[in-house]
């Protein structure tokens, strides 16, 4: 017993000399894991199949054509406007479907409370904090970016892969093209 208990002792002072704790295994992650918790999303709003993240073997990515400071840069949000406050051109909230919008038309903030976000630790009444307009405006102003489009483009969160590849993105992309984009800023929240 006595040898039990000075173990502990040492094991103890030990810990509070290099100020860790021991190497312990557990059974459990101990961070949140977001696959996780997509695929009990899904499964509780009755999709039959778990919930899979995107993954492609060819990345479609490119180098930067010009530097930064000579670039367009373009934001893509998964935030929309509030039912009933669309701008023209921007299809109604339901059902969900990409758009794009003149970056003036979300000064007033975008709608993201039926999005999943850590809503105890943080908010979103700061715009530039999921959609960064007034940053990139600056960014512009200052030279570290030629300019940033007068639109932006938002594209929903949607359990299809496929249709979010072959049909949100392919229109995303266009109206870029459209609008001289060079970089593509993803803010998803």
């Amino acid at each position: 017993m006595a040898t039990a208990t000075a173990k502990t002792e040492t094991t103890t002072d030990r810990r509070a000399a290099n100020g860790k704790r021991p190497q312990q295994r557990r059974a459990h992650r101990s961070y949140l894991s977001y696959i996780d918790k997509s695929r009990e999303y899904y499964a509780a709003q009755g999709y039959p199949q778990p919930y899979q993240w995107s993954y492609h073997q060819e990345v479609p990515f490119a180098p930067l054509r010009t530097s930064l400071s000579r670039s367009t840069v373009g934001l893509v949000t998964t935030s929309f406007f509030r039912a009933g406050n669309e701008p023209a051109g921007v299809p109604p909230v339901r059902p969900k479907q990409p758009y794009a919008a003149r970056c003036d038309d979300a000064l007033g903030g975008l709608y993201n409370n039926d999005l999943f976000w850590d809503k105890d630790n943080t908010h979103t009444e700061d715009l530039d904090s999921y959609l960064p307009v007034n940053r990139l405006r600056e960014f512009a102003a200052e030279g570290r970016i030629g300019a940033m489009s007068e639109r932006f483009y938002g594209v929903p969160t949607d359990y299809s892969h496929r249709r979010t590849q072959r049909n949100d993105a392919p229109r995303i992309e266009a109206w870029m093209r459209e609008d001289g984009v060079d970089v593509a800023l993803l803010v998803p929240l």
